[in-house]
Formats: structure tokens, C-alpha cells, sequence
């Protein structure tokens, strides 16, 4: 009988196999027309043993620091979620790659975000300094995966905040969006993608939808819905059965339930009175995933509870008001 390494080694070597032959029958289709909504070829939740909880999170660095703090280690940095990628992240391509590996040699799966559009989600500044940047800062982070098992969160905001931008900016960041979907998946065989489709407030469903249409959603598995936000799981189960009946089905979505336990207040940016969610685990169709896309204690900006932190800089204040629900 062979060992469980030696089981999970085999099965990443037959993983490999299987994903060469399929990545050569998905090159001879990149860039036909897609007519209907698709099924990810590959399904990473069945290569992996549950999700991948990372180390160097910030809330594990706090907790490695902070040894006494018992209930943020089990409560948040014992959690898994995402681990978010953009400029910030120097060589992309290494840096995924790094974190991918360590996930599957954990035989586990990881989940990241891809943030690094051009002029950022709104205009604000930010991502990539051109389109062509983009390109290649997305091909990196593609060959940072290549066919180890992930869930991928691809660019928060972009489709719902469009509006943001002049019209004769909209065909071009659109066009940015159908090249990462098609990328992903052409090359990404073992990854579920999903691009983020806002939250309850973005706007008509159909016009969601629509815009889902336009970045090639049919390509990937679905789409994300409450990134980095706090509206209940019932509304965004709500807002997702629209956005699919406006697509016709056949997609999937997932939800960031991470501080969404006592839902939304209005506001986006470290509000009071916030709950952690249900941890991260597999649901019921049409939704595939429960995520914890932004990680509890991380900062949504310089506003709210903490008026001076940048985003996506680690607060033990923060976490514990998401902790005790205040």
C-alpha cells in the first residue's frame, strides 16, 4: 500500500499528465467563439483536500507575533483565504508560483485575487501602468498557476464600477477582461475563475449580466459576488439567482462571507457593528463557494474604525470588533 505522500505525489504526477493532454486540446479551441456558458474542464476541489490556510497571511504574521492572542488565531488566521495579487507583488509569475506550490504540496487548495486593472477600480490609480502591462501581468500570474488546482477571484469592482471610467475607456478594459478570462482558461486547467460581478448594490442585474457577456463569463466557471464587502449571504444569494436568470443558467458564483455576519450597514469601508461570516467551505448549487476573499482584520481603506490604515493592511482592532460583532 503506498503512503499517503506517496498517494498525494502520484496524484499530482497523474494531474499533470491529464492537464498536458487537455491544455493541448484547449489551445486548439483559444479564441473560437463561445456561444453558451462552460464548465471549467478540470474541478480543483476534488485534486485538493479543502482549502489552503496561508501562513504568511497577515493575521498569521500577527499571531506569530502575538502568541497570547488565542481567539484571533483560531477565529481569523486559523481561516483560510485569499491571498490577493496585484503591483504589490513584485515578480508576479514567481510569487504565485511560490504560493501555489506550497498549496499543493500542503494537498490543498489555494484561492487568489487578481487586482491590478489599469487606473484600479474606479479611477483611483493604481494596477497596471498600460494595457500591454496588463497582458503581461496576467500571463505571469497565469504561469505562476499553470495546472496545479486554484480559485481564482479575478478583478474586484472592474464590471461594477465601469460607470467610473469615460464610455470610450469601457470597450478597452472590457477587452482586458476577455483576454484574462480567456487566458485562464485556456491555460488554467485545474483553476475555477470567476469574475467579479460587484454585490447587491451594483446596479440591474441584467445590465450585470450583460456586462459578464461582454468579458466572455462562458469561458470560466461563474462569477464572484460581495468581494471585499458585508451583505448577507441571503441577499447574495438573491442578487446571484438574478444575475443567472439574466444569463440564461449553466453559470456558477461565489460569495465572500468573510465579515458579512450581521450584513451591511451602507457602508464599505471598516464599519461598526460587523460579524465574521461562515468560514470558507463548499455550497449548495447554483452557489459553488463560500470564500473568505477579503481576510477579517485587513483594512478596506483610511476610514471607518481606522481612519489612518491603508487597504489591505492587517488590524488586531479591526478583527477583534469582526470577532465580538461590535
Amino acid at each position: 500500500m503506498p503512503t499517503p505522500r506517496a498517494g498525494r505525489a502520484g496524484r499530482r504526477t497523474g494531474r499533470l499528465i491529464a492537464a498536458g493532454l487537455l491544455l493541448s486540446a484547449a489551445l486548439l479551441a483559444f479564441g473560437r467563439p463561445e456561444t453558451g456558458l462552460a464548465e471549467a474542464t478540470g474541478d480543483p476541489l476534488k485534486l485538493t483536500n479543502g482549502f489552503y490556510v496561508d501562513p504568511g497571511s497577515a493575521a498569521a504574521a500577527y499571531v506569530r507575533r502575538h502568541p497570547e492572542d488565542t481567539e484571533l488565531a483560531s477565529k481569523i488566521a486559523g481561516q483560510a483565504s485569499a491571498r490577493w495579487f496585484g503591483t504589490w507583488s513584485g515578480d508576479v509569475k514567481a510569487a504565485v508560483a511560490a504560493y501555489t506550490m506550497d498549496a499543493d504540496r500542503a494537498d490543498k487548495l489555494p484561492v487568489l485575487v487578481a487586482d491590478n486593472l489599469p487606473g484600479g477600480p474606479c479611477g483611483v490609480g493604481g494596477g497596471a501602468a498600460s494595457e500591454a502591462a496588463y497582458r503581461s501581468w496576467i500571463a505571469g500570474l497565469s504561469d505562476g498557476i499553470a495546472v496545479r488546482p486554484a480559485v481564482v477571484v479575478l478583478e474586484p469592482d472592474a464590471l461594477a464600477r465601469l460607470d467610473c471610467f469615460p464610455p470610450a475607456e469601457w470597450d478597452g478594459r472590457i477587452a482586458m477582461l476577455k483576454y484574462a478570462v480567456g487566458l485562464l482558461a485556456v491555460k488554467n486547467v485545474n483553476t475555477w475563475v470567476y469574475l467579479d460581478a460587484g454585490n447587491v448594490g451594483s446596479g440591474d442585474a441584467k445590465e450585470m449580466a450583460r456586462r459578464l457577456r461582454l468579458a466572455d463569463i462562458g469561458k470560466i466557471r461563474g462569477f464572484a459576488l460581495n468581494t471585499a464587502n458585508y451583505f448577507t449571504t441571503a441577499e447574495s444569494v438573491t442578487r446571484g439567482t438574478a444575475i443567472l436568470q439574466a444569463l440564461g443558467g449553466g453559470s456558477h458564483f461565489v460569495i465572500d462571507t468573510a465579515r458579512n455576519g450581521n450584513g451591511s450597514d451602507g457602508s464599505s469601508c471598516n464599519p461598526p457593528g460587523r460579524k465574521l461570516g461562515t468560514p470558507p467551505a463548499r455550497s449548495t448549487s447554483p452557489v459553488d463557494l463560500q470564500l473568505w476573499l477579503r481576510t477579517p482584520g485587513e483594512s478596506d481603506g483610511p476610514c471607518g474604525l481606522t481612519p489612518t490604515l491603508p487597504v489591505r493592511t492587517f488590524s488586531a482592532l479591526l478583527a477583534h470588533h469582526l470577532i465580538a460583532g461590535t
